[in-house]
């Protein structure tokens, strides 16, 4: 039993040290991308605040992408904290879906199409999507 509880506790960490990845990345690139959109709608519509800012990624269509980015943010935090035992099919859905998000739809779907656009207005995202991708892609 000793043994199971070992390889059981393992697992966990394990579960949460590539969640904590994650976060530590997508959180990285959330910040690049809310930076660069900020400077895009700066240049467009003039100064914008903090607190704008954050009702606009809230309540824009033009930020639901990056609203939905934040989404899956809070989701691995809730996963992080939490007590119990994360099935591997939670993490796989989750990593799923932030593969999708982050990822170029060649049917022209908005989110992608909106995100390519920051992709392009920044380098430093690049770098950053390239370095979540890696990790997504190891596990």
């Amino acid at each position: 039993m000793e043994e199971w509880d070992r390889f059981m506790l393992k697992y966990r960490i394990t579960q949460h040290q590539l969640l904590t990845d994650i976060r530590i990345k997508l959180l990285h690139l959330h910040q690049l991308l809310l930076d660069t959109e900020r400077i895009h709608y700066e240049q467009i519509h003039g100064r914008v605040s903090n607190v704008e800012l954050l009702q606009l990624a809230i309540d824009s269509d033009r930020f639901a992408w990056l609203h939905r980015l934040s989404e899956s943010i809070v989701q691995i935090d809730e996963l992080i904290s939490s007590d119990e035992a994360i099935a591997s099919e939670e993490i796989a859905t989750l990593i799923a879906d932030v593969r999708i998000l982050l990822t170029p739809d060649e049917a022209g779907n908005d989110f992608a199409m909106k995100y390519d656009a920051a992709l392009q207005r920044n380098p430093d995202v690049v770098l950053a999507h390239a370095d979540l991708n890696v990790v997504l892609a190891t596990k």
